[in-house]
């Protein structure tokens, strides 16, 4: 894999200026969404069977046992045990371009249906090479949030998600609210967080875009979007968007990436047990393997340095190696 993709060029700031959407959710999923043989080969009572064993899923199951156990010191009351997880690169795939942008991408038909005189916006009449914030702008903008919604979640079925998933329900069974703090767009991300991730809307913490209050012409109220940038949930602002939306520190937090570093410090910097973790995409023959940290490929989506690797040992973050803590990296991979 080029360790430059295609997209790799976007300015983050410039297109997530653009991305707002709507506030509901999709139905619920029955249980985590791991396949039946995925299943059958776990061992019986092990909250994290797509983890091998390691440090990581040691330090898990530990953090979780010492802030639920009221004899224990280091023990958390329920109202303030909070999990964080930034999405992209984390929960799921990032590579080689963040999914959100794949949604603007695959809008742009159906904008430029609706307003043909794009179809002479360099931008729109060649996709790979033109102007991809305009296009992202124009896709995720001037629609009704709840034509969007609609949009997303026709769009969102197609979207594939690694087992974090079991991480999440063993925190969640274990008193633990979790949430998605991400730098993608806040109101995508509820469309279908309750869906994917069985995290309610109310939960989702990211990048907000302004919304501008209407009525249509029956005089009924509606909400559209504007390309007004109101919290870029991304490195710093990540800290100061839990402070805004969820008020309490996490205990732990997972990330992936630079952008997820003061996430993290913020989380560890805590009185008491707290626990900050990174995924490093280390395993190019199941997923993707990019750093540039421990001498891995360069990328400008999802780059996690040489400067953080460092900084993870130094304050005692754990290091979760794709390729050695995971057994199985999406739910549809039969490797044991």
């Amino acid at each position: 894999m080029s360790s430059n993709p295609p997209f790799a060029q976007i300015s983050r700031r410039a297109l997530l200026t653009a991305m707002a959407a709507m506030t509901a959710a999709l139905p619920p999923l029955s249980g985590p969404f791991l396949s039946t043989s995925a299943r059958a080969q776990t061992a019986p009572g092990d909250p994290l069977p797509s983890w091998n064993d390691g440090p990581a899923k040691a330090a898990i199951i530990g953090l979780v046992k010492s802030t639920t156990d009221a004899a224990i010191p280091n023990f958390v009351p329920p109202d303030a045990r909070i999990a964080t997880f930034d999405q992209d690169g984390t929960t799921w795939v990032s590579h080689p371009i963040y999914t959100q942008v794949v949604y603007c991408l695959d809008r742009v038909p159906a904008v430029v249906k609706a307003k043909p005189h794009l179809k002479e916006v360099e931008a729109f009449k060649t996709v790979l090479s033109g102007d991809r914030e305009e296009i992202a702008v124009a896709t995720l903008t001037g629609i009704t949030v709840d034509d969007f919604k609609v949009d997303v979640a026709e769009w969102i079925e197609t979207a594939k998600h690694p087992p974090m998933l079991e991480v999440m329900k063993y925190l969640r069974e274990n008193g633990y609210r979790t949430f998605i703090v991400t730098g993608g767009g806040q109101d995508f991300v509820r469309v279908y967080s309750q869906r994917v991730y069985g995290i309610p809307p109310w939960q989702v913490v990211g990048t907000a875009g302004g919304v501008k209050y209407g009525y249509d012409k029956d005089g009924k109220p509606f909400l559209t979007k504007e390309p007004r940038l109101l919290l870029n949930d991304n490195n710093a602002g990540k800290a100061e968007g839990i402070h805004l939306e969820i008020g309490v520190r996490p205990v732990i937090a997972f990330g992936n990436s630079t952008g997820d570093r003061e996430m993290l410090e913020y989380t560890t910097g805590g009185a008491g047990a707290r626990l900050g973790l990174l995924v490093l995409h280390d395993d190019a023959a199941r997923e993707y393997a990019y750093g540039p940290a421990r001498g891995l490929p360069d990328t400008r989506i999802g780059t996690f340095t040489e400067a953080l690797y460092d900084e993870a040992k130094k304050e005692g973050w754990q290091i979760i190696s794709m390729k050695n803590d995971w057994n199985r990296v999406f739910p549809f991979d039969e490797r044991s």
